[in-house]
């Protein structure tokens, strides 16, 4: 029994001295030259139709050379892959030709918008405007021309795929492989003036071969996000943003009933966006009467636990720059001083955004977020109220950054509400030559006329993430009165010790792959007296060599409740400590298959009872132009109380009959609130700039045995973006 949290410490301090001893194979040091690709001349008319005939693709230089990453790390490419860039002062265009000798054997599923490309074939482009190594865009698409982009988060680890730019591409299937161009409008990216050098890369996946290759960089223990391991691009020209300003109104108009046994009521609501280029490298944005009607409802989902569970932002607003806001190093859900769902949404409803503005960016080394908002008055609800937030980061050395945070407003209504923090990150891709490692640390503090002294919380993070050997230790302290009113803290008065050590040999036998994982984590109360632990340990962790996975797991774990916990409807755990054991198994198939699954079974002890899980997944996709997804969960406890059964099935139907037009229906269930909902969303980018939504939510529920209306809605909504 995990009781004594520098248990976890010991452990991986011992385990992060057995990695470390191992001798470092030598990587491309800050010294060396990075490889570099010359831009072209972008002369005449290039027509995006994925196929590189016009005279400037053969005038411009090219990549033709990558490396494989896996499966076999620094080998050459299975398959043959050319690279050619133009530009001119207002467009980037990008052209790759992807030799495939049997053409039928290509993997592409997905035609709409930001798929999960990681299941398909697919090229991947990232570039760094700023030639700091450390931020970047990300744009991918696969065969069938859907496309992805994104933006490198801080530390390059990760990419946060929030961001949606406009920007155009198209592809062509040969007999030889296929192709794709991309064109990037200047006025879609922020970069910093004066360069004619970018950080560059570009990835290619060959899914059925289960292959990655890449330009430079190509380590299993590098992400392609990791732009201080990119190439460069040269010879750019001097960019011409023209005035820098986008004007996209918007109307949304439609009605429907919106409770039981209500009349049906429209609506008519025009709103406003406006962004503003202070430069090449700052962008300022204004929006009115916001209008979120084509946001995606929330996915329902089971809470066996005491806190409550984080939903990401779907709202287009406050996504686009989120990652500027991302405050902490790996904080995770645990407590953010910011969480933009504390603005405009109050206990699930919809609370109208008046106003909004937001600066972001970046001057000199320095990073700039701020975002002021008014939401008006809801009766019984949430009276007006402004909010606002700051971010601050400046980058240091190569790879790592120092900042703060601060917020002030609250959506209720409360005085005095303000938060402030701090952060500092230590990054670095060559530690010991060509290892990542990480250490960070942060803190704030809370301030409201409700709350008491106690509002501080802060914590500390030291990782060393890389593919044989992947190792972290962190902590967390959470005062009892750290309550953000703009952020999202699930528990409080806690010490928080998390630990994870896992070990990932390549047997290069028909298991590609083999994990083998130790994870504890620890809280414990103020005092130091321990309230949860939860052991994780994982013998068995295989990806084979056709794609398909298997895992098995146990997981000691134990609660001390200090109160009743009401664990479902009248099936009440009694105050006293509880410890109990879990098994789990997963499974899933390979993801280059048309028709696929997963699933997930665990057993064991759950309180003082027992508790059975299952999770169970398909996909079918016939074609591109279709897809069907199936989800369905199911928790069985016997209790001493009593017991219960708790379900969610979900299914999602998507007709793509191209990236720019995609309808999708989401229909989902759960029998705790036994009701079903659909949302039904159809999409046509008509013009890169300029959308049509239509969306149609219905709603019934299990009202004294008799399925009965309880409210549904169908709106359209058309948006189009002017830019000079």
């Amino acid at each position: 029994m995990w009781t004594e949290p520098r248990a976890a410490a010991r452990l991986f301090v011992a385990a992060l001295a057995l990695a470390f001893g191992a001798p470092a194979v030598r990587a491309q040091a800050p010294g060396d030259p990075k490889p570099e690709l010359q831009a072209g001349a972008l002369t005449g008319d290039i027509r995006i139709d994925g196929r590189l005939d016009e005279p400037a693709w053969a005038q411009a230089d090219a990549i033709t050379g990558l490396t494989m990453i896996v499966p076999h790390e620094g080998a050459t490419p299975s398959m043959a892959t050319r690279v050619r860039v133009l530009a001119d002062p207002r467009h980037l265009v990008i052209g790759v030709e992807c030799d495939d000798p049997d053409p039928s054997g290509i993997v592409s599923f997905s035609k709409k918008r930001d798929p999960d490309l990681e299941r398909e074939d697919y090229v991947g482009i990232v570039i760094d405007t700023f030639l700091d190594g450390r931020s970047g865009y990300v744009f991918g698409v696969n065969p069938e021309g859907a496309r992805f982009d994104g933006l490198v988060e801080p530390g390059g680890a990760d990419i946060s795929e929030s961001w949606d730019g406009i920007w155009e591409a198209a592809t062509a299937r040969t007999a030889a492989g296929w192709s794709v161009e991309f064109r990037i409008p200047l006025t879609t990216i922020a970069f910093k003036p004066g360069l004619d050098t970018w950080h560059f890369n570009v990835e290619r996946r060959i899914e059925r071969l289960q292959e990655t290759d890449r330009w430079t960089g190509a380590r299993r223990d590098w992400e392609i996000s990791q732009m201080s391991r990119a190439g460069l691009l040269t010879g750019l020209p001097d960019f011409d943003l023209g005035l820098g300003l986008t004007v996209r109104p918007a109307v949304s108009t439609g009605g429907g009933i919106p409770e039981p046994d209500a009349d049906a009521e429209g609506e008519f609501q025009p709103s406003l966006d406006v962004w503003q280029k202070l430069g090449s490298n700052l962008q300022a944005s204004a929006t009115v009467n916001t209008d979120f009607a084509e946001t995606e409802v929330d996915e329902r989902r089971t809470n066996l636990t005491r806190f409550p569970l984080f939903y990401p932002e779907k709202r287009s607003f406050f996504l686009e720059g989120s990652d500027i806001f991302e405050f902490g190093p790996d904080i995770g859900h645990e407590v953010r001083p910011f969480f933009s769902r504390r603005i405009g949404l109050v206990e699930g409803r919809e609370v109208p955004l008046v106003a909004g503005g937001k600066l972001s960016g970046r001057v000199g080394q320095t990073n700039v977020g701020a975002l002021v908002t008014r939401t008006g008055d809801v009766e019984d609800l949430a009276p007006a109220a402004a909010m606002g937030v700051v971010r601050v980061k400046q980058n240091i050395w190569d790879e790592s950054s120092i900042g703060a945070i601060v917020t002030l407003g609250d959506s209720l209504g409360r005085s005095g509400a303000w938060t402030a923090g701090a952060d500092f990150l230590y990054s670095t891709s060559r530690f010991r030559g060509n290892k990542n490692l990480a250490v960070g640390l942060w803190g704030l503090a809370v301030g409201r006329e409700d709350l008491g002294d106690d509002a501080q919380a802060w914590g500390g993070l030291l990782d060393y993430p890389n593919d044989r050997w992947n190792l972290f230790f962190t902590y967390k302290r959470i005062g009892r009165d750290v309550d953000p009113s703009l952020g999202f803290v699930p528990r409080r008065a806690i010490h928080r010790y998390n630990a994870g050590v896992t070990f990932a040999p390549r047997p290069n036998t028909w298991v590609r792959r083999t994990s083998y994982e130790f994870r504890p984590s620890v809280f414990t109360d103020l005092s130091g007296r321990w309230e949860s632990y939860r052991l994780q340990v994982t013998p068995v962790n295989w990806q084979l060599e056709s794609g398909d996975a298997v895992q098995f797991g146990v997981t000691p774990t134990g609660e001390r409740l200090v109160e009743p916990f009401e664990v479902s409807d009248g099936i009440v755990i009694a105050p006293g400590a509880y410890e109990w054991r879990r098994y789990e198994i997963q499974a899933s198939t390979a993801s280059k298959r048309r028709l696929g699954a997963e699933m997930s079974w665990a057993t064991g002890g759950f309180y003082d009872g027992e508790l059975d899980s299952i999770e169970l997944g398909g996909r079918w996709s016939p074609s591109a132009l279709f897809t069907l997804q199936l989800s369905f969960e199911r928790n069985l406890g016997r209790m001493p109380g009593g017991d219960f059964t708790e379900d969610v099935f979900g299914t999602r139907a998507e007709l793509n009959l191209s990236p720019d037009l995609n309808l999708s229906s989401y229909i989902q269930y759960d029998n705790e609130s036994e009701s079903v909902g659909t949302n039904t969303r159809l999409r046509w980018t008509f013009r890169p700039e300029a959308d049509l939504f239509v969306i149609y939510n219905h709603n019934v529920s299990d009202i004294e045995d008799r399925w009965r209306l309880d409210s549904n809605q169908l709106l359209v909504k058309v948006q189009y973006a002017w830019r000079r």
